[in-house]
């Protein structure tokens, strides 16, 4: 079974990632994977921002893939995201089946 490369990008301004890397390491606990083996970075710089393409905090990757690609025109950089659970609230994590999903989805 093929292990993905998983990383969590923040910016100290949003308190969330803290909460985003829980879920996360949740989602691998369930998927039978090392917790521990997250890549957290934090984004310091608009150029640091730029240069990874971040949208903003928290952001996880699954192989390079977000696991919620931000719309078209919405603002990036050093901010905090806003992201859109599957019942419609809104929430500063991504919602956890689509974390479960994109894992799911970089192992087959």
């Amino acid at each position: 079974m093929r292990t993905p490369r998983i990383e969590l990008l923040w910016w100290e301004g949003c308190p969330s990632y803290e909460d985003a890397l829980a879920d996360l390491r949740a989602a691998l606990r369930e998927a039978g994977l090392d917790p521990g083996a997250v890549d957290v970075r934090e984004i310091r710089t608009g150029d640091q921002a730029e240069g990874e393409r971040f949208p903003g905090s928290p952001t996880i990757r699954i192989d390079g893939r977000d696991v919620q690609p931000p719309g078209e025109g919405e603002p990036g950089g050093l901010t905090c995201r806003v992201y859109r659970r599957r019942d419609g609230r809104i929430s500063a994590t991504p919602d956890p089946e689509d974390v479960r999903e994109a894992l799911r989805a970089a192992r087959e």
